[in-house]
């Protein structure tokens, strides 16, 4: 049988290799919500990249996931398009929550429109994130999104009916709502990571 050597004293003598635990990821572009940034294997929303948010029903509250990073962004002097929202943003309400108005504007599309606009906003450059609410998109209409994203160093987010969830996507990210008596996220799939099992609850605030 062989010598015991006590473990401490093998890895003293840099005879055994001491794994260390990777630290979390520390995002550039957090959600403002901390559950969700500590699920993300990038520690927050994918840089220059497509996140899908997929809804049961438009007007369930989806905007208050994405009001943080709005805020955030607009505080910067950097400017967030709105393309074809199902409803008009409250100023006021959106004011209460840190976002500076005058770095936001609001873009009124046709249904065919709203996916051109969204790419040339992407693509130009002088957008931090782009929102858009596209009634027909397909996979090769995401796939230009992601690129345009990427080209313009931009954030994108789609929303999009839940029924879609069962086609695959090239966004970077997909996450799906759900409403009950506190709203909360699902990660359906994250570019470089396993999608936590569990929902995300979005009832404990910002972060």
């Amino acid at each position: 049988m062989g010598q015991v050597l006590a473990l401490d004293a093998l890895i003293h003598a840099r005879q055994v290799w001491h794994g260390r635990a990777t630290p979390a990821p520390g995002g550039s572009q957090p959600t403002g919500w901390s559950q969700l940034d500590a699920v993300l294997p990038s520690g927050g929303w994918p840089e220059h990249a497509l996140t899908e948010i997929l809804l049961p029903a438009d007007g369930i509250g989806e905007l208050q996931l994405l009001l943080p990073t709005v805020a955030r962004l607009s505080r910067a002097a950097r400017q967030v398009m709105v393309i074809a929202p199902p409803y008009l943003p409250c100023v006021a309400g959106w004011e209460a929550r840190d976002v500076v108005m005058s770095q936001v504007d609001i873009v009124q599309a046709g249904e065919r429109d709203v996916l051109w606009a969204a790419e040339q906003c992407l693509r130009s450059g002088s957008c931090a994130a782009v929102l858009a609410w596209p009634h027909g998109a397909d996979d090769r209409a995401l796939r230009r999104l992601q690129v345009a994203a990427d080209t313009g160093k931009a954030l994108a987010f789609v929303f999009r009916d839940r029924r879609h969830a069962v086609q695959a996507s090239p966004a970077a990210l997909r996450l799906e709502l759900e409403a009950g008596a506190s709203l909360q996220v699902r990660v359906r799939k994250c570019r470089g990571g396993n999608p936590p099992i569990s929902a995300v609850p979005l009832a404990a605030g910002w972060s």
